[in-house]
């Protein structure tokens, strides 16, 4: 295993980062540094997790691996299969993103939010990293909405002129929706991002392999490794 910075190493780069030799600047820039490390570590740790349970491994499996009781372990990292999403971190494209796809799923009349309906709605914008990965690798909106038909059918118009309900304020994101759209916070971390883009949510999808969207994605030939070097690979061309 690649050993981390040993506590010397860590010291060291916290003086360096205060550019102080004020005590209490470097104990503020000291606490920042393991605010942080700490919000990434716990989010490659549920990285890891998600993996392991959208695999279909049980809680009891998990918690032996983590040396934690089950019930700990399930308190710990379920609230981001359960939890309503915060979308304080997302930019507007991504909020347009989680927009469209309500709009989708009420076009479709469902009376719900999937991950299906989030993948559609990648292609409300086109400008962003997530549609011009889909588009580079031949994933069309026409493609993807095919496959949904398949998979996830437009249900028949309700007998009421009203069109499908879906609550504005507390839309009903399916579990694995809803999963997504929190895990898209901890694939910004991970890419030491402190905003949430289309392309996290992207990312997010390869959590759980049994989702709607990340079938159709490995069904059309977008694994995680291309999705991943297609978008590092955007973000560097932004920088330049």
């Amino acid at each position: 295993m690649t050993p981390g910075p040993d506590l010397q190493q860590l010291i060291n780069t916290i003086k360096t980062d205060a550019g102080s030799d004020d005590e209490l600047e470097q104990l503020a820039t000291a606490a920042a540094t393991i605010s942080e490390l700490t919000s990434t570590g716990d989010a490659a740790l549920g990285f890891f997790v998600d993996r392991a349970r959208g695999a279909g491994k049980s809680w009891v499996e998990i918690s032996a691996v983590l040396g934690v009781s089950k019930q700990a372990a399930h308190k710990r990292f379920a609230d981001s299969w359960t939890a309503r999403p915060a979308f304080e971190r997302y930019t507007q494209r991504a909020r347009s993103v989680v927009q469209a796809a309500e709009d989708i799923a009420r076009a479709r009349n469902h009376n719900f939010v999937g991950t299906e309906h989030l993948l559609l709605g990648m292609y409300k914008e086109p400008g962003a990293i997530a549609a011009k990965v889909l588009v580079n690798h031949g994933i069309t909106e026409e493609s993807v909405l095919q496959a949904v038909d398949a998979k996830s059918p437009a249900a028949e118009p309700a007998p009421s002129t009203e069109p499908t309900d879906l609550d504005a304020e507390d839309p009903p994101y399916t579990r694995r929706a809803a999963h997504v759209l929190q895990g898209a916070v901890g694939e910004a971390l991970t890419l030491g991002h402190n905003y949430v883009g289309t392309e996290h949510l992207l990312l997010a999808f390869y959590r759980d392999q049994a989702g709607i969207a990340t079938k159709i994605l490995l069904e059309q030939g977008l694994d995680e490794s291309a999705a991943w070097t297609d978008i590092r690979a955007a973000l560097e061309a932004f920088k330049k």
